[in-house]
Formats: C-alpha cells, sequence, structure tokens
C-alpha cells in the first residue's frame, strides 16, 4: 500500500503568508498531495512568541489563487473560534476560489490561553464537544441543502431560521471533513458520523494504531464500512543527510535531536522511511509531515526524494 503524504505547517510559531505560499508552492512542485496548516492565533510552547500571526481561513483563500493542484486545508480549526453559518460560507468560498481542493479538519478547542488572549469564550469541554456537534450538523446540513433552498436549525446553541441557501462548495456534496484526536468514545463517534478522515496528532505508532481501532469500531458501531474513513497521522517530519546536518536541522525546528529521532519521522533518510513504516503497519493510509523549518526548502524538497521514491 502506498502512503499518501501531505505538508503540515504551525504557523503560529511564527510564519507570514508569502513563507506560507512558498512552502506550498515547493510542496505542489514536489508531488505532494496537501498542503495543511494548524488554525491558531497564540504561539503555543514556553518561548518568546513570534511575529507575523496569521488566520488560517484568511491563509487558505490566498494560498488556493496561488497554487493549483495541492489539496489545501486546516489540521484543526477551532470550533470555538467561529460561528457554523459564517464558516460555511468562508470554507464554501475557499472551496470555490480553489475549484474544489478544500478539505476542513475541525474540532473543538484545546489552547485556553489563546482564548483568554483574544478574548474569545472558552466554555468547559462538554460543552465545548455538544458545540462541536452541531457545528458538524449545521455545516453539513447547509452544504448539503439545494442552491436556492432555505436551511432551518434548532439546537441547543445554535439556531438557524429561513437561512438561505444561497452559498454553495464547488464539491459535492461537500468538502471533506477531518476529525481528529485521543478522544476513547465521542470523538470516534463523531468522526464515524460525520468525517471522511480521521487524524490523530503527534502519536507513536503504538497510539495511533489503538485509537484507530476505536475508530473502526465506531464506524462499525454506527453501520458503516471503516474502510471508507481514511486514517491518518501528523507527524514531526526532520531529515538530514548525515548526522550533523539532521541535528542542526532538528534543533533550527526546535526539538532535541534524539528526542524528535524517538517520535517523529526523522533522522538520515534511511531512518526516516523506517520511521515511516511503522506509521504504516500501525493502520495509516496518509500521514501529515509537520514542517517547522519554513524557510529551509532543500529540507523539503529532502524529504520528498526520502519519503517519496
Amino acid at each position: 500500500m502506498t502512503i499518501d503524504l501531505r505538508i503540515f505547517t504551525e504557523p503560529q510559531q511564527g510564519a507570514t503568508f508569502t513563507q506560507l505560499v512558498a512552502v506550498a508552492q515547493r510542496a505542489e512542485q514536489l508531488g505532494f498531495s496537501g498542503f495543511f496548516r494548524s488554525d491558531h492565533y497564540r504561539y503555543i510552547g514556553s518561548g518568546t512568541p513570534r511575529a507575523a500571526v496569521t488566520d488560517a481561513w484568511v491563509t487558505l483563500a490566498g494560498v488556493a489563487l496561488k497554487t493549483t493542484t495541492i489539496r489545501i486545508g486546516t489540521l484543526m480549526s477551532s470550533a470555538t473560534f467561529r460561528l457554523p453559518g459564517p464558516l460555511a460560507v468562508a470554507a464554501a468560498q475557499v472551496d470555490v476560489m480553489s475549484e474544489g481542493r478544500l478539505e476542513i479538519g475541525i474540532g473543538t478547542g484545546w489552547y485556553e490561553a489563546e482564548h483568554q488572549a483574544l478574548g474569545i469564550p472558552f466554555p468547559s469541554v462538554g460543552e465545548r464537544f455538544r458545540r462541536f456537534e452541531e457545528q458538524l450538523e449545521i455545516l453539513r446540513g447547509l452544504w448539503s441543502s439545494e442552491e436556492g433552498s432555505t436551511f432551518d436549525y434548532r439546537g441547543r446553541y445554535y439556531t438557524l431560521t429561513d437561512c438561505p441557501v444561497v452559498f454553495q462548495p464547488a464539491q459535492k456534496p461537500h468538502p471533506p471533513i477531518l476529525i481528529g484526536g485521543y478522544g476513547k468514545k465521542h470523538t470516534p463517534a463523531l468522526a464515524a458520523r460525520f468525517a471522511a478522515e480521521f487524524n490523530i496528532p503527534g502519536a507513536t505508532p503504538d497510539q495511533a494504531a489503538e485509537q484507530f481501532a476505536r475508530v473502526s469500531e465506531a464506524c462499525r458501531a454506527y453501520g458503516r464500512d471503516p474502510e471508507s474513513l481514511t486514517k491518518s497521522v501528523w507527524v514531526t517530519t526532520c531529515i538530514g543527510r548525515d548526522d550533523l546536518e539532521y541535528s542542526r536541522r532538528a534543533e533550527a525546528s526546535g526539538h532535541a535531536p534524539d528526542m524528535l529521532r524517538a517520535r517523529g519521522i526523522a533522522g538520515t533518510p534511511d531512518q526516516a522511511r523506517a520511521s515511516m513504516e511503522r506509521f504504516r503497519s500501525a493502520g495509516a493510509d496518509r500521514v501529515y509531515l509537520q514542517f517547522l523549518t519554513l524557510d529551509d526548502l532543500e529540507h523539503l524538497d529532502l524529504i520528498a526524494e526520502a519519503l517519496m521514491t
């Protein structure tokens, strides 16, 4: 089985739009199937916040016009950031701008400090899950409704009344929805109901295999073929032609070389290929390669050479 490879960026750690476009265009040229970005507004970690915070959906709209074939999307948009109706409009517009290349990863939101910094309400985890479920119902309902009709929804948190369906995504019935995480029951159940793909963030192969088994069981319980759900992981990726080059790039990405080699797809090309094979064996159909050295496009070239040949 050939494993599908995509590039995943974390712009909240410091990235301009120009840098992101350069990575997306090089990833497209190299044959990666997707360019994805996180949806965060605040630096994550204990270091000093860096300049050039960018909005995920504004970025994707720009990238849609600067690329032609590569899939684009979010890992993951926070359901706390945007009301479901406006998000449905924005995502549909980006899908049209990209001529049907959008995929939308969406989750409950988790980074409390980010919400506090920007004045965004951060409810309890139970409420966030309930809001998330309603958002999924609204997104799918709006996108799947016939153009020219109206859409109504009455939930605990969101109510839509006579919403005119005058915006439609290019993909039918709608762009693929990605759901992910480590939740043992609710998250797999939502994926079985709504998702085209289930993604596990920063997992080891053993963690991935365990969670893939849970989501497959949730599919069966829902009456869905587990094979109809793409299973993926995102994994920090760093490669050097020799140990010295690898160590330099690992440190540039903010990780200790030994730790990254143990948990990521990392090391020399042979070591990185062996790591990726372990994720394939764990059941991953697709790997999002977390790429953190955005100015080092030669690093992206080497990742493609090592993992795509």
